[in-house]
Order: structure tokens, then sequence, then C-alpha cells
């Protein structure tokens, strides 16, 4: 075992030069090391003219152990085809970053049935923002690189360490091979004569003596690595996305007159104002007409786009907004400034209650103590209403109960909003009493308001907040929903998109040819390799060969062909 251990390690060439362990043919002068691969009489293994990898090694500690996991090409089809599955899986119910104030876990199971709970209980309703969906591309990224370095380097050293006379089992075992008898002896002055044929067809000639070696267009063997290339930073920009600021795909609601900050941005939105066009009865596409349909011609958003300069973050201010753009947003002309779009989506014309000015009231003598502005998406936490301070609690955009019978809200739009203040003042305990009111109210809110109230105060429910006529309710008349988006990583897929291109182009339209000839007294060898387009290759040596007034055909070119 130690004997066979010794032999294993051996990698020293006839020629002198020592190899690295797992070569297969001697970097200097290309004879197979291994004896069954001297005995055989098989085409040489040119892919990376025999050298050594890493993820050959005999005996692999941990480390060349996940090296050999990654460089596994198999493995990055697997790896590749299970990504696929995984996006497959992801197109066949909508995603819930498409939702626009709708709860996945409502719509699922309401929509698609148990074939939709499974689907959301899964977490497939978020597929491409999953946990093993981002490994799966992280563990493609890493194949990609360690793939490319554990061929791009033995590749690199096959094609820097030329040695011009190589070995004649390196030569007799190559594709296309020629060996014939020259009348000449001088074969130095020979191989000068082919010098020149061989440059004018592009060649760069290298010469040793009697030896001497041709190549051109070696860029070529560097497409797929540039291909590698980009499909990394592809795959990084992908990645990158998920990093707060550099991506953003958002749907927003803007209620006309109002400026609504832009999550994760330092600018505000303003939907200045909101006009919608509908087809008239005889402008109706032919398959609506007659059926009652109401169909939008045009709907266009006067947006105005703001910039937070100060107070930003501080919800006691006003933020201070500068202007920086303004734009009327229609179907597929967005808003477009520094890399931020927005871009018409939808609209709803129900009008939407803005603020209210309520009065405190004394319910026994209806006396009108005071009177405060709310708004309802921006309330303050503190009003002063005469000798009364109401401390806004908790708010409940969309007010309801859940199972245990609390207070919540069902949805962030306001369809009932409510809100819990502590109302101290004369007459009431120090504590204070807890009072709901509902602004938005109908005659079913007004009776649970009533009931809440008197639950809450008991002998001290002697005040109430009224609104005192419409002229002190503001409504937003109609709400634009931009989708707004924010990709800062584009330019670098684009980026990405072009490399491939460039290694795709490398790669399809050039092929790395290399020639060899010795002449040993009056023998002349000569082989040829390229890593594709074996037909050009040999009506090339045919033409060159022809200059050198030797009549060869393509098929004496073959490996076993003339060897006269």
């Amino acid at each position: 075992m130690i004997k066979d251990l010794l032999s294993f390690q051996n990698t020293k060439c006839e020629c002198g030069h020592q190899n690295p362990v797992g070569t297969v043919l001697c970097e200097a002068c290309g004879m197979p090391l291994s004896k069954e691969d001297q005995e055989s009489e098989e085409l040489l293994e040119m892919r990376y003219d025999g050298m050594a990898r890493r993820s050959q090694r005999s005996r692999p500690n941990f480390i060349d152990r996940i090296w050999n996991f990654f460089s596994s090409v198999k493995i990055a089809v697997y790896m590749i085809i299970l990504t696929l599955l995984g996006s497959m899986l992801g197109t066949i119910f909508p995603q819930e970053s498409t939702f626009l104030n709708i709860d996945p876990a409502k719509y699922y199971p309401a929509t698609y049935g148990t074939a939709g709970t499974i689907y959301y209980k899964l977490g497939l309703s978020h597929t491409y923002e999953s946990w093993w969906f981002v490994l799966l591309l992280v563990m493609i990224g890493a194949s990609l690189i360690i793939c490319s370095l554990d061929r791009v380097l033995p590749l690199y050293k096959a094609l820097s360490k030329r040695k011009i006379r190589k070995h004649m089992q390196f030569m007799t075992r190559q594709q296309v091979v020629y060996q014939t008898e020259l009348e000449d002896d001088d074969g130095e002055e020979w191989i000068n004569r082919i010098v020149v044929p061989l440059k004018k067809k592009g060649y760069r000639v290298h010469t040793d003596g009697s030896a001497l070696l041709a190549e051109k267009q070696r860029f070529s063997r560097w497409g797929p690595y540039v291909i590698h290339i980009g499909l990394i930073i592809f795959l990084l920009a992908i990645l990158a996305r998920g990093l707060p600021g550099l991506n953003m795909d958002q749907h927003l609601s803007f209620p006309e007159g109002e400026s609504v900050p832009i999550p994760g941005t330092s600018y505000y939105l303003e939907n200045d104002k909101f006009t919608v066009e509908y087809y008239t009865e005889d402008d109706l596409p032919d398959e609506f007409k007659g059926k009652g349909k109401i169909l939008p011609k045009l709907f266009e958003t006067q947006a105005i786009l703001y910039e937070c300069t100060a107070d930003c973050n501080d919800p006691s201010k006003e933020p201070l907004l500068v202007e920086v753009d303004r734009h009327p947003i229609k179907v597929n002309d967005p808003l477009n400034y520094k890399g931020l779009m927005a871009y018409q989506f939808d609209f709803d014309m129900t009008p939407i209650l803005r603020s209210v000015t309520p009065s405190l009231v004394e319910t026994k003598t209806d006396e009108v103590l005071g009177q405060f502005k709310l708004d309802i998406r921006n309330p303050e936490r503190s009003y002063q209403v005469g000798e009364y301070n109401l401390k806004l609690v908790e708010r409940y955009m969309d007010f309801g109960m859940n199972e245990r019978g609390e207070p919540i809200s069902i949805s962030p739009t306001a369809n009932a909003p409510a809100f819990l203040f502590v109302i101290k003042g004369p007459s009431l305990p120090e504590e204070g009493i807890n009072y709901f009111y509902f602004p938005k109210q109908v005659d079913k809110q007004r009776f649970q308001q009533d009931i809440i109230n008197q639950k809450l105060a008991g002998e001290y429910n002697m005040l109430e907040l009224d609104v005192q006529g419409m002229s002190n309710v503001d409504f937003s008349m109609s709400t634009t929903y931009l989708n707004i988006r924010i990709d800062k990583v584009m330019p670098f897929i684009w980026i990405s998109a072009a490399i491939i291109m460039l290694g795709l182009i490398l790669g399809f339209y050039w092929q790395h040819r290399r020639i060899w000839i010795r002449i040993d007294e009056r023998a002349l060898t000569l082989a040829g390799h390229t890593n594709k387009n074996w037909f050009g290759i040999r009506r090339e040596i045919e033409a060159l060969l022809r200059t050198m007034n030797i009549e060869v055909d393509e098929k004496s070119l073959d490996n076993g062909g003339n060897r006269a």
C-alpha cells in the first residue's frame, strides 16, 4: 500500500519536470504520466491539457470536500433544477407581494380553497423572498465561483506553460495528426519556411530549433468563464435587491390632496388632483356595448414629489418638504426622479374621511365645551378642549373585535376608524375616563359607541364627542394607487447581461487553434488541436502543407491517417 501511494505521488516526468499531484499530462512536454495512459493508444484528454485540479485530490480534507461538492457540474445542475422547480411553484398562485390592502392569510383560503391554504402554509406565497430560495441562489453562486476557479487556474497554467517541443506520445495521440518523411535534411530551415504562411493565417508562432508551436485566438478559451463572471454579477445583483434601500416595489394609496411618505426614503408624494375619463356608450369597444359596463378611458394623477430636508423622523414636528419634481402620471407614463418611479396602478372614487372637527358636548345640558381638529391618518397625541384634556391612547383604522372580544384594526384602510381617548378634567376621576370615538358614524356605529362608552365611563358618562354639521367634515373625493419602484441594482443587471453576451460571442465565434510540429532527422510529425470546428482546422492545415509542397487530404489528417 505504501509502495502504491509513493508511486502515485511520484509525478516527476522523464523530461525532469516535477508536476503537481493529480497531473495527467506533463506540464512541460505533455507526456502521459501514468503507466496506463502511456500504454494506451486512445486520444488524450485535452480539456485542461492534463493539468491537476484541486477537486481531484486523492486525500481531500474537510475544506476540500466542500470544494469538491461545489465544483461538481452535476451538483450545479441539480441546484439549477431545484431552483427552476421552486420558481415554477411560485407561479401557481399570485405572490402576496402583488397584493394591495389584502390579508394573504384570508385571501388564499377564500380564493383557492384547500390548495390556497396549503400554498400559504408552505410559504409559497412569498417564494422569491423565502430563505430556501435565497439559499439556492447563494449555493448556485458559490458553485459558479468554485467551478470557475477549479478549472480556470489549471487552464491558465496550461496556456501559459508552453514548451515548444512536445513528447511524441502527446503529438501522435491528438485528434489531428500527420506524419511523413521530408526530402530535405535541414529541419530548422523547413520550420523557418512554414512560419510565414502560419503568420499570414493569424497564428502566433514560437520555434525551438526543429520544433514549432503555433496558436491563435487563445482568448476564446476564456468565453465560458466570462459568462460565469456575468452570471455571478447577476446573482449578486438579484440578492442585493433584498438589502434595504436598493430595491422597492410597493403599491401605495394616495388620497387626493394629501402628501404621503414613501417608506424607506426621504420622499413624500402628493396627489394634487386625480381625474378619470370614462368611455361613452358610443366609444365602448364592441365586446362591451349593451352590457352596462363602465370602463375608464383615461385616469391621471397630478403628482408632486417632495424631499424631506428636516424633522423627517420626528412625529411631533411637521417635516420640512421641498418640491423636487411634478408630473402627470398616466398608465405607462410614470414619474421618474433619480431612480424613483411611480406608475399609475389603480384608483378608487369612494370618498375617504380625511379629518373631522368634533365638539366636546356635555350630555345633560348639550353644552358645547370646545372643538378640536382630528386628522384621521396623523392625529396628535393630545388635545386641549376648554378645561378638558383628551389624550389619544390607541387608533384603529378599521375597527373590529377579535375572538377574545378585544378591539383590533382589521385593515390599514380607514373604513371604520376609531380612536380611544383618556379624558381628564373637572368632575372626572383623577385618572380620567376612557372614551371611544367613531368619526365615521352610521347608526350601528353610533349605537356601538354609546354602549362601549357607557361601560367604560359608568357614572361619569357625562361627555361625548359629536360633529356639529358636515362643514366640520373633510373628505378626499378619490384615491389613486401608485406602484412605487426603486431599483438601484438594475444597472448591474444590464452590465452582467453585457458580460454574458461578450462571453457567448467569445466562445461561439472564435476557436482556440494550436499546431505543434517537430522534425526528428527527416521525420515530420504535425499535431493539431482546437476546442471546436475540427473541420476548419483540418482544412487550414491542409492548405498550410500545400504551401510547403506536401499534398494531403482532410481524411489523412485524422488520427490514424497517413503515417508514410
